[in-house]
């Protein structure tokens, strides 16, 4: 299994097999510490051929710079089963959508979303947290 897409964005949603996104970022201005990010998601699409069929557990982490998952109620888990293959079909693409709300980001740091697919960490997504300073031009892909 090979993750295709993983991105921190405002919304997500599969629309029919489609992943549609909207609003990916890796940088949050806070105006005040902690900060607070009221709802964003986390999108995930990922392929599979006949040798995945069969259960798997993805697990999102967000981990601070020293190295503790800050997700309140601990790492998010979603165990799923991928069906065989169609007949005449290569792989399948799936897409997963996490919705996360209310995060808090404790400090200006350097964060990343930890994506494990049946234990192994397979993605990082990075996420930063700067102080945002009056006047001060905010840096891009924010």
């Amino acid at each position: 299994m090979d993750i295709l897409t993983a991105c921190l964005c405002d919304s997500a949603a599969d629309y029919q097999g489609k992943l549609c996104i909207l609003g990916t970022f890796d940088t949050i201005l806070a105006p005040k510490l902690p900060a607070t990010h009221a709802s964003c998601a986390i999108a995930l699409r990922f392929v599979a051929h006949a040798e995945d069929e069969g259960p798997h557990q993805i697990t999102l982490t967000l981990i601070d710079p020293d190295g503790r998952n800050l997700l309140p109620s601990g790492p998010i888990k979603l165990d799923f089963r991928l069906p065989p293959i169609p007949e005449h079909t290569f792989f399948t693409s799936n897409n997963c959508v996490i919705n996360l709300q209310g995060l808090v980001l404790p400090k200006v740091a350097s964060y990343s979303f930890d994506i494990q697919v049946d234990g192994e960490l397979r993605t990082r997504i990075p996420l930063q947290v700067i102080q945002q300073v009056p006047g001060r031009q905010p840096p891009r892909g924010r």
